[in-house]
């Protein structure tokens, strides 16, 4: 009964870390073509110059 428990408690840890990995996948690649979307989209700052479009 033991080993039966312990394989579905590892079998239920897997899946949710698989899970979490596919959730991150995601968000990375939402940032990433936001990042992109941003750095084609910049223009020119009013005064003429160029001009970063984050404030890091």
């Amino acid at each position: 009964m033991v080993p039966l428990l312990l394989v579905l408690l590892l079998a239920l840890l897997l899946f949710g870390a698989g899970f979490a990995v596919k959730v991150l996948w995601w968000v990375a690649i939402l940032v990433l073509a936001v990042w992109l979307i941003g750095f084609v989209a910049r223009g020119t700052h009013p005064s003429g110059g160029r001009h970063r479009w984050y404030r890091w």
